[in-house]
């Protein structure tokens, strides 16, 4: 499904992994009835969404990058604008600001995260198609709970660039809640983060 050129996807992937114990992001998942790293499931609603996709991962991260591509494929992966963060270490923050700042010229940035592999491609496009159509700030929410992705209008730049911490963008969507336009999802996966290995069973 094609989208507008000036909205670009961002994907962090460069967090460390530290409640899973392991690479959470390479744990081999079943969903959907295809068996994949987890990453891979996050990647493919972006990938059909958007023609291409800039993934936010930390220094050193070769072997995970060419997992990833090995298991999506030449196509999808040739999608994929693999951005390193050298900050990564410390924190959310960094990796949303090395995403965004590479993709300075946008009128619009959604942000994702790469280990919910459970978000519906409908969540995606509903807060794409928010931002096109003017919304300052914009995000998913179901039974009144918001979710991801979250969706940021160019006006934004700096404020994000200022951003620090593992809080990510959260400090502005609370501080702008009034401005944010939720998206109604009738799917919990824009709840559904992965951060230890008892999450994967209440996926």
């Amino acid at each position: 499904m094609p989208v507008a050129n000036d909205i670009v996807a961002v994907v962090l992937a460069a967090g460390a992994s530290r409640r899973f114990g392991s690479d959470k992001l390479l744990y081999p998942l079943t969903l959907r009835g295809a068996t994949r790293p987890l990453a891979a499931h996050s990647l493919l609603p972006w990938l059909e969404m958007f023609g291409k996709v800039t993934v936010v991962v930390r220094p050193g991260a070769e072997t995970f990058c060419s997992a990833i591509e090995t298991a999506l494929g030449g196509t999808r992966s040739a999608q994929i604008n693999w951005i390193e963060c050298a900050d990564a270490a410390q924190g959310m923050a960094a990796s949303l600001v090395s995403g965004v700042r590479a993709n300075r010229n946008a009128t619009g940035w959604l942000i994702g995260l790469a280990d919910m592999p459970a978000v519906p491609m409908a969540a995606i496009a509903g807060v794409r198609d928010a931002l096109s159509e003017g919304a300052a700030l914009a995000a998913p929410s179901h039974t009144g709970r918001r979710g991801h992705p979250v969706g940021f209008a160019s006006h934004y730049y700096d404020q994000l660039l200022d951003l620090q911490g593992d809080n990510g963008a959260r400090r502005l969507l609370e501080r702008d809640s009034t401005r944010v336009f939720e998206v109604n999802i009738d799917d919990a996966g824009i709840l559904a983060d992965i951060d230890s290995p008892g999450d994967l069973q209440r996926l």
